[in-house]
């Protein structure tokens, strides 16, 4: 039903030239970057963002800090359907891919894949499915299935041969910490992921990260001001080189800047003892055009998108799929 053909994949370029597909979910962050009258400005900015930061972190033989450029492709993986007599195509997630320039060398080095990370059926879990459920209820509560089939997607993807034909090593996701989580300093600290800080319970998202067959680890870098969460298998720390750590780190705080100010870009760093909050209001402003309501009420749109065009159409394939699926 769900077979190694089923996944077809498409890079785009993020560059100051992109310009969101069709098929790219309005919510994806460097989309909403990409649109609107500042959409060339936006992109310039925040590239040079990511060059910059990258080279603050990767300062050893590089006295001027301009040694190294980030490429960014934006890597889509759409899922062949064919059930019921019919068939179509739909895009079932977005992630982010790093490419290294060593500009002393002319070396390209492969970076990580992974970074953001953007999912329709996330949409529907999130943005329809658990509003749903809780709407009479008095205590926040999920589903005893909630995210099992789209973690069962993602694993199925990430294990394909066409993941692996594409990408030499399994992604690595960078995200937020969450907001209604306290999160404590250790004494743990990595040269390039920085200052390791933990919590006692998992978040919604980090539970949900969690059926998709990934860990959470949370680590605030030198310079940085808040921990990031990182989503991963294996290995975080042996599994991927200097370089390809600093390319996510360079990303994804970048992104974080311009998302979530009142964290990342606070005028204070985390303390010890830290929970972060997006009513904080000691931060300062990118120049960079983001509209985080916007983004909400697109989610819900998606959402409902997704509820109708694969959820229901589908529902009882996919659930007996998920139900019998074996990693």
């Amino acid at each position: 039903m769900i077979k190694e053909d089923t996944f077809t994949i498409k890079r785009i370029r993020f560059d100051e030239h992109y310009l969101p597909s069709e098929n790219t979910r309005l919510t994806t962050n460097f989309a909403n970057l990409a649109r609107g009258e500042s959409r060339q400005a936006n992109l310039r900015n925040v590239l040079k963002m990511i060059d910059n930061r990258f080279n603050d972190l990767a300062r050893w033989d590089n006295p001027k800090r301009d040694r190294y450029a980030v490429e960014l492709e934006i890597i889509s993986f759409d899922m062949d359907i064919s059930f019921k007599n019919n068939k179509e195509t739909f895009p079932l997630i977005e992630i982010l891919k790093t490419t290294i320039i060593d500009k002393i060398n002319n070396k390209r080095i492969e970076g990580i894949a992974g970074n953001n990370f953007s999912s329709y059926v996330r949409d529907y879990d999130f943005s329809v499915l658990l509003p749903e459920y809780n709407k009479d209820r008095k205590d926040f509560s999920k589903p005893d299935n909630f995210g099992d089939l789209h973690g069962n997607l993602f694993k199925t993807v990430i294990s394909s041969d066409s993941y692996k034909r594409n990408f030499s090593k399994a992604p690595v996701i960078c995200l937020s910490v969450s907001g209604n989580r306290t999160y404590h300093k250790t004494d743990n600290e990595h040269p390039v992921l920085g200052v390791e800080y933990q919590q006692r319970d998992l978040s919604l998202t980090d539970q949900y990260f969690a059926k998709m067959g990934m860990q959470v680890r949370y680590f605030m870098p030198a310079r940085s001001v808040a921990p990031l969460a990182f989503y991963f298998f294996g290995d975080l720390l042996s599994d991927y080189t200097t370089l390809e750590l600093i390319s996510t780190i360079s990303t994804m705080e970048s992104f974080q800047k311009i998302y979530r100010p009142e964290i990342y870009n606070a005028n204070s760093a985390a303390s010890d003892c830290y929970q972060p909050s997006l009513k904080h209001q000691d931060y300062s402003i990118t120049r960079i055009v983001y509209d985080r309501e916007e983004r909400s009420q697109l989610a819900v749109t998606q959402g409902r998108f997704t509820e109708e065009r694969f959820i229901k159409p589908y529902q009882d394939i996919l659930e007996q799929w998920s139900a019998s699926y074996a990693v």
